[in-house]
């Protein structure tokens, strides 16, 4: 039971991010940059607007990561885990007193 409530935990602590970009970091790639901030904020508006996840594409259930076409790009979002530090990954992505978040926003031509 306590696997299925840290993965609750950790897939609310993404949409959370997903949605409102508060609880973590953003990291716009250049291609993402290089597009301007209208075509950011669209593409922003559609990550947040994401709804899309099966287990085909969302296997652990996390909402942390996902493809779509905004506004004739194709882009990924990813959402990883780090420890507080920023030197690895956090050893509980679920509490988030020791997890930074970060929500990575790229061009499919950028993978």
């Amino acid at each position: 039971m306590t696997t299925v409530l840290d993965v609750d935990r950790t897939r609310a602590l993404n949409d959370i991010l997903r949605r409102s970009l508060s609880g973590g970091l953003l990291m716009l790639t250049a291609g993402v940059i290089a597009l301007g901030r209208e075509r950011q904020q669209t593409i922003l508006d559609a990550i947040a607007a994401f709804d899309d996840f099966t287990p085909d594409n969302d296997p652990r259930g996390e909402h942390d990561f996902g493809a779509l076409e905004v506004a004739g790009e194709r882009v990924f979002f990813k959402i990883d885990y780090y420890d507080r530090a920023m030197t690895g990954h956090s050893p509980d992505p679920a509490d988030s007193s020791i997890t930074t978040r970060m929500l990575t926003v790229m061009l499919a031509g950028e993978y």
